[in-house]
């Protein structure tokens, strides 16, 4: 593995994105190394590892979000990433491996994995799940944020894992966004909020990310042999139960199943503590009263129309140009397309002879919770940069993906952001 040291730092001229199509590189099985395509696509890992091994921050691909990638060994890379988002220096890093051997290189002398861990490994690495290690010399408390412990994943995206052998560099990577704002799903996103301001000087474009939501964190490392969920992601709790088997007992969802305010306040994973995922355009979350038994077999039921919903918004300021994110057949979609979803702006009159433009981005079908996952940061960018005044959003059932779901829309909202439909 590649030491911290700084050595002459390599300079672009200015921020550049390069394209590198995830289908030009590949991983065989069990393999460390990748098999790369496109001799181009070397020549940009080339060039993101000079940077990588000087300290200098990359953003790349991954199946969840796009990341913001510096050495997870040098404290002054680590500095980059702390100071590029405006980051709260006590919010740790998780940080990103392409191969086993390189989280066995980054571990403890003589630590020995537990056996929970080796089956969420075996059945989830490379993917969207991070796990909760016990921290080494190797790793700086920067990186850390002070705490014993160190989040790692092993990301399934070829590109990433392609970067971080490529340098032989572990990579701290959180979302490469401003702090604060919705992570960045798509190589565009990145571009407009960092690049384009000089705050990164390479973005590599694996093309839109797969899951769309950040990586499950979970903590095996209890007294008690159970699995602690700290963070809902693309590994759902569902999948996590299955893989371990019984009745689901030993898996505990924070702040569903269980109180940690130590967690709260010093928190050993990202998404814990601070404002997170907020567009500059207010968000409303639309949270139906009993969305975890909500049945939407049968339009006999419905909520509230959404036409009373958007009539009765506050008059001061009152909106003119909503966006709307909802599930094209829920019930609470249907009492005002009864029809179809419109594709286009939609104008609407209420009853108090307001005109109201809707903006609709569709957040797929009531039952597929992991699309409105893939779509739901992509809604609230393209509708920021469409200027619409508010950002309404149905809220889904917390299950399956709509678990993470609803942990990013409740944080986006903040507190009076969630209204609840009857």
């Amino acid at each position: 593995m590649s030491s911290s040291s700084s050595p002459s730092k390599p300079t672009l001229a200015s921020p550049q994105l390069i394209p590198i199509p995830a289908s030009s590189v590949s991983f065989p099985p069990s393999a460390g190394t990748p098999q790369i395509y496109d001799p181009t696509i070397s020549h940009a890992l080339d060039t993101a590892s000079r940077l990588l091994a000087s300290d200098e921050l990359v953003a790349f691909p991954t199946e969840t979000v796009y990341g913001l990638g510096a050495s997870a060994l040098s404290p002054s890379a680590v500095k980059r990433i702390f100071d590029a988002k405006g980051r709260p220096q006590d919010n740790p890093l998780i940080v990103h491996v392409s191969s086993r051997a390189m989280l066995d290189w980054l571990l403890p002398e003589g630590w020995v994995v537990p056996e929970i861990y080796e089956r969420l490994m075996a059945r989830f690495w490379p993917g969207p799940l991070t796990l909760l290690f016990p921290t080494s010399s190797k790793i700086p408390p920067e990186t850390t944020a002070g705490q014993p412990t160190v989040a790692v994943r092993l990301p399934a995206h070829p590109v990433a894992r392609a970067l971080i052998a490529h340098s032989g560099i572990p990579l701290a990577a959180p979302s490469a966004n401003s702090s604060g704002r919705p992570s960045p799903t798509a190589a565009r996103h990145v571009w407009d909020d960092l690049a384009a301001k000089g705050r990164v000087p390479l973005v590599l474009d694996g093309g839109e990310c797969g899951v769309g939501v950040e990586s499950t964190v979970v903590d095996g490392l209890g007294a008690d042999g159970k699995l602690r969920v700290l963070r809902p992601g693309g590994v759902t709790v569902e999948m996590l139960q299955e893989c371990l088997g019984g009745g689901g007992e030993d898996v505990l969802v924070w702040q569903r199943d269980y109180q940690d305010e130590k967690q709260r306040e010093a928190p050993s994973t990202p998404g814990m503590k601070y404002k997170h995922y907020s567009p500059d355009t207010r968000v409303l979350l639309l949270l139906p009263a009993h969305a975890r038994r909500y049945s939407y077999s049968s339009s006999s039921d419905l909520p509230t129309p959404l036409s009373a919903i958007l009539s009765s918004l506050p008059a001061a300021p009152a909106p003119h140009r909503i966006g709307l994110m909802t599930l094209p057949s829920s019930p609470l979609t249907l009492s005002l397309f009864p029809t179809s979803y419109p594709t286009a702006p939609h104008t609407l009159h209420t009853p108090s002879g307001h005109t109201l433009t809707l903006v609709p981005f569709p957040l797929g079908e009531v039952d597929r919770p992991d699309v409105t996952a893939q779509r739901i940061f992509a809604g609230l960018h393209q509708l920021d940069k469409a200027r619409v005044e508010l950002i309404v959003v149905e809220g889904v059932r917390e299950e399956r993906e709509g678990l993470a779901v609803m942990n990013r829309l409740r944080k986006a909202a903040g507190v009076g952001g969630v209204w609840e439909v009857q």
